[in-house]
């Protein structure tokens, strides 16, 4: 699997999204200690960004694919 194709399916776009926006409102309103506030950050926005993106570089590396046959046709 080439890194940039398409390898993210729309339920775990959708849960990716969700996720990435819990972590970003963890980072802004300093619900956890100061040195995990920034894991909350860069987790934040990777999840945000693959989500947005519809790729994974650790589905890329790992040959994973979450996308349906049907998905993958259009």
């Amino acid at each position: 699997m080439k890194f940039g194709e398409n390898n993210v399916g729309e339920i775990d776009k959708a849960a990716r999204a969700v996720l990435g926006i819990v972590f970003l409102c963890v980072y802004i309103g300093n619900y956890v200690a100061q040195p995990w506030t920034y894991v909350a950050l860069v987790l934040g926005l990777a999840m945000v960004a693959t989500a947005a993106y519809g790729s994974c570089l650790i589905y890329s590396l790992l040959g994973i694919s979450t996308v349906a046959a049907k998905e993958k046709k259009k």
